[in-house]
Formats: C-alpha cells, sequence, structure tokens
C-alpha cells in the first residue's frame, strides 16, 4: 500500500513506493498505476511530484504512457536496455570484440539450459529456420532467421533475464558490427560452416544434451569472433 511522503526530494520517494508496490509483486507487468489524482490523494504529495516521478519512471523505461489509457508498468524490457550499453560501450572505449566475447559467454550457458528445457514446437521452429537458410539465396533473409533461431534459443532456456541481455547485446552488435556481420554471412566458405553450425546446434537440442549444447553453441560463437576480428 503507498504511505504518506513527507520530505524532501518528493518525486524520489515516490519512485521508490512505486518501485517497492512492483518488488513486493502488488504491481506486476502490464497493471495499470493509479490515475494522477488518486496518487495525489494517496501519497498527500503535489501534482507536479506526481508527474515529475511519472515521467522518471518513463524516461528509464519503468513505466509507460498509453494516450488516453494512463501509465502502465511497462510489459516488455528489452529494448531499455539498448541505450544505456550503448552509451556505456562508446563511453569506456569498448572493442567490438568484447561485444562479441560477452555474447558467447551468454549463449554457451543458454543452449546448456534450453536443452533441458525445449519444448517440440519450438525445435519445429528452429529446424523450419534451418531449412530456410538452405533454400533462400538472400543473405539479408538469412540474417534475420539467424538472429529468429538465437531468440527461440534464448527463450528455451525459460530464463527471461538471460532473454533481455541476450537481445540487448545481439542489438548492440548489429548497431555497431553490422557490415562485418554481413561480409562474413557473404563469404562463401563461411556459409557452409554457418549452416553446419546450426544444425549441429539443433541436433543437440533435439537430443536434449546439454553438454554437447553447450560445446556446439561455443565453437559456433568461436567461429564468429575469429571471423569478425578480420575487419
Amino acid at each position: 500500500m503507498f504511505t504518506p511522503v513527507k520530505n524532501t526530494k518528493v518525486y524520489e520517494q515516490v519512485i521508490e513506493q512505486i518501485k517497492y508496490m512492483i518488488v513486493s509483486g502488488e504491481l506486476k507487468k502490464g497493471d495499470r498505476l493509479p490515475p494522477e489524482r488518486e496518487l495525489v490523494e494517496r501519497l498527500q504529495v503535489s501534482r507536479t511530484s506526481v508527474r515529475e516521478a511519472l515521467r522518471a519512471l518513463q524516461i528509464i523505461g519503468l513505466v509507460e504512457c498509453k494516450q488516453g489509457g494512463g501509465n502502465f508498468i511497462r510489459e516488455q524490457f528489452e529494448d531499455n536496455l539498448i541505450e544505456p550499453l550503448s552509451l556505456m560501450f562508446t563511453l569506456q572505449d569498448s572493442r567490438n570484440s568484447e561485444i562479441l566475447e560477452l555474447r558467447r559467454v551468454l549463449e554457451v550457458e543458454t543452449a546448456s539450459l534450453a536443452a533441458r528445457s525445449i519444448t517440440d514446437e519450438e525445435l519445429n521452429a528452429l529446424a523450419e529456420i534451418i531449412a530456410g537458410m538452405k533454400s533462400h539465396p538472400d543473405e539479408q533473409e538469412n540474417v534475420v532467421l539467424d538472429k529468429r533461431f538465437h531468440y527461440i534459443i534464448a527463450r528455451a532456456s525459460r530464463n527471461n533475464l538471460i532473454v533481455s541481455i541476450l537481445t540487448a547485446v545481439s542489438s548492440l552488435m548489429d548497431s555497431f558490427i553490422k557490415e562485418a556481420r554481413e561480409a562474413i554471412i557473404n563469404r562463401d566458405e563461411n556459409k557452409e560452416t554457418l549452416l553446419e553450425h546450426h544444425e549441429k546446434i539443433y541436433k543437440a537440442l533435439a537430443d536434449h544434451d546439454e553438454k554437447k549444447a553447450a560445446k556446439v553453441m561455443e565453437d559456433h560463437m568461436n567461429m564468429i569472433i575469429k571471423n569478425m576480428d578480420l575487419y
């Protein structure tokens, strides 16, 4: 429940109370926040403080305002990680290879977790993607299929935090080294190798072999890192 706010930096305390309600489970993804007038009355603060708090929560991506519908707790958070990661990458003078190394660390364990819990439906989706990679001459389309392949595996890990981080890392990678990625895929000698890697990953997942899934995913990521370092 909300409690009256009586201190300096009022809007920050409003934020803390809303965050606490999320942590405690009183507010969940997709829930609508009380109207501004009700928040003012329940928290005993000014409308300005409430609006400042809501604006701050919107900026950090925790709350979204729907036109004519009020303020809601966001249901999807992956996109909100991309901009902070991009800024950190730039400010810390990070190398492109660091993004790939992080993705390798995450994806190897993700493959192991996915092998444990992946469903027949998800396996069928992966099989369809591989079939699409074989039949599509357009490498731009194959890039899209490749991303979808890894996203399904991330979802199959049943770890929402991993999904969010991997999505942000993959998007960051696209932003900084998109041309290098395309150059790798467009190399004839790499096309067959990449396809073989995806087939091996699929087989390990279909066999629910956690160690094998981790090993073939690590081989796949190492191959990508090695080739991207050429550019």
